[in-house]
């Protein structure tokens, strides 16, 4: 029996015939042997027909087909143009090795043709594979190469499905550089404190907050020059009138050294600097909640945005995340207490980033532990939700939520907190109203959408339209004559027409008494001209 061989390169599909090969000599080990030699394997395997693909986007297709175990119409024709053909009623004298099972199944359900895939034929596939670009002349390694890149880029591009809003990386960057420069920020405000202390050291202790710090010493410069007519724009950095009258006070009786200009300009440099790092922290603060907002809307409700970003930092990504159990979620970030507690034999921890949460902190004592085991559970859920739902939404988050509320009221009051069952019940039934209003206001935007433009084609059809409209006027007119005419003359309608001829005549007469009236208007005027001008 012949052995065909099917090949699915990056370049297009191939099909190799097998010549002398006796079913009981079929060795594994001496095929695997054999492959790596070409005089060897050429002798026995050689190509019978080669169908390369049309385009880039065509190849990506057969690949998708052939991984989800598929045939396409290509690869059938391909098949039956170039394998024996099988007369109906009779076996085929022939097998085809096919390297995935699911593929040849579907080719035997489609096709009837006989298929087989096992260590022999995969032995042969993979010396078909080594020698590929020696068995097409007009093929060179460079080109295969370059074919399997472009190939093999595009498949795993479709099949990650990449969303460029819910990539979590950016979160966790965020949130790593918003830890640095929050060190940062308070590294170089006690610097500038420091230096500009030792011009004027009573605003330490007048001005607290680090960024009106830096304001404040950047407004001022050289105290010696700070007077009453100053006040008002100390005010409006301040917002504290006092204060700003009494940096005025201080400034008079300071102890601190005059400073040259050279010095004042660089304070007043570094003073910038400060603020500006300030400012860029706030901005990549509010950068950060609306990530977190669009990566993990329930997550960042329950819990609230920064510690539900450093959750997503510390676990990996928001898949890891989701994979935790609510145990591990729960002393995620004290890692080293919890191997110190194991090692010593110790109480393990309790929580560990999760402290940082509000409801850890209302609880008592005694019920911080039950607190944060309840509220990882309460993560872990909502974690799950934001990685896997396909919906962004923030009412699961709301309910998880007003559970933990409830439970704190729980071991506070006594009150019952209601079941999960119930909740995610009213969750579910609220996201379905949200996602219908959303549908509503989207057809309703294009409904709006498409009215507008047709009414802009109506305006600009009048307004092209202009000069052809008045030469229709005039023919429609002509046809409109000649159907009264025709009316009066078979007599249908006859009062109704009399009743219109009279109108039109008492209209012509009208018209022609106003035509009348107006050119001898128009003749007194110019009598009246003339004798005023004699």
């Amino acid at each position: 029996m012949a052995v065909y061989l099917l090949h699915e390169a990056a370049s297009g599909y191939s099909l190799f015939q097998a010549h002398g090969i006796d079913e009981i000599g079929q060795k594994t080990e001496a095929v695997r042997n054999s492959v790596t030699d070409l005089n060897r394997f050429g002798k026995v395997v050689k190509i019978a027909a080669f169908s390369p693909f049309g385009s880039a986007l065509d190849a990506l297709n057969q690949c998708n087909a052939v991984s989800e175990g598929l045939m396409t119409d290509e690869l059938r024709n391909f098949l039956e143009l170039n394998l024996p053909k099988v007369k109906e009623g009779k076996k085929p004298k022939f097998s085809l090795g096919v390297a995935e099972p699911k593929i040849g199944s579907h080719i035997f359900e489609e096709t009837k043709i006989p298929c087989q895939s096992n260590e022999f034929i995969l032995e042969l596939l993979r010396g078909v594979r080594f020698h590929f670009d020696r068995f097409i002349s007009d093929l060179k390694l460079t080109d295969l190469d370059k074919a399997q890149l472009g190939l093999a880029h595009s498949y795993s591009r479709a099949k990650v499905k990449f969303n460029v809003n819910r990539v979590d990386n950016m979160v966790i960057q965020a949130i790593f550089l918003l830890d640095t420069l929050d060190k940062d920020v308070n590294t170089f405000s006690m610097r500038i404190r420091e230096w500009y202390s030792w011009h004027f050291p009573e605003l330490v202790k007048i001005v607290n907050d680090n960024y009106l710090y830096a304001k404040v010493a950047k407004y001022i410069e050289n105290k010696s020059e700070l007077s009453e007519d100053k006040i008002p724009g100390l005010i409006e950095i301040l917002g504290d009138e006092d204060k700003a009258k009494e940096i005025v006070e201080a400034a008079k009786a300071s102890m601190g050294q005059d400073l040259s200009v050279i010095d004042l300009i660089n304070v007043k440099q570094f003073a910038q600097r400060v603020m500006d790092l300030a400012q860029y922290r706030k901005n990549l603060h509010e950068y950060l909640v609306n990530k977190m907002n669009d990566i993990a809307p329930n997550l960042a409700s329950l819990i609230g945005e920064m510690v539900g970003a450093r959750l997503i930092s510390h676990a990996g990504s928001l898949t890891n995340l989701a994979k935790c159990p609510s145990s591990t979620l729960q002393i995620l970030g004290a890692e080293k207490a919890l191997f110190r507690a194991l090692k010593t034999r110790g109480n393990t921890p309790k929580y560990g980033l999760i402290f940082h949460s509000s409801f850890i902190g209302r609880a008592s004592a005694k019920n911080k532990g039950r607190m944060a085991r309840y509220l990882a559970n309460k993560c872990s859920i909502a974690s799950r939700i934001d990685c896997f739902s396909e919906t962004n939404t923030t009412a699961f988050g709301d309910k998880l939520r007003e559970q933990v509320e409830e439970r704190l009221d729980f071991y506070d009051k006594g009150i019952a907190p209601r079941k999960n069952v119930d909740m995610m019940k009213a969750a579910i039934e609220s996201n379905k109203e949200d996602v219908a209003s959303a549908k509503k206001s989207s057809k309703t935007k294009k409904s709006k959408g498409d009215v507008e433009p047709m009414e802009e084609d109506k305006s600009a059809a009048k307004a092209t339209n202009g000069d052809a409209s008045e030469e229709d006027m005039g023919t429609e007119k002509k046809k409109k004559k000649k159907e009264k005419r025709k009316s009066q003359e078979n007599g249908e309608n006859g009062i109704e027409s009399e009743q219109n001829g009279t109108a039109k005549k008492k209209k012509s007469k009208s018209k022609d008494v106003e035509h009348v009236g107006t050119v001898s208007e128009v003749k007194k005027k110019k009598k009246s001209k003339s004798k005023t001008d004699a």
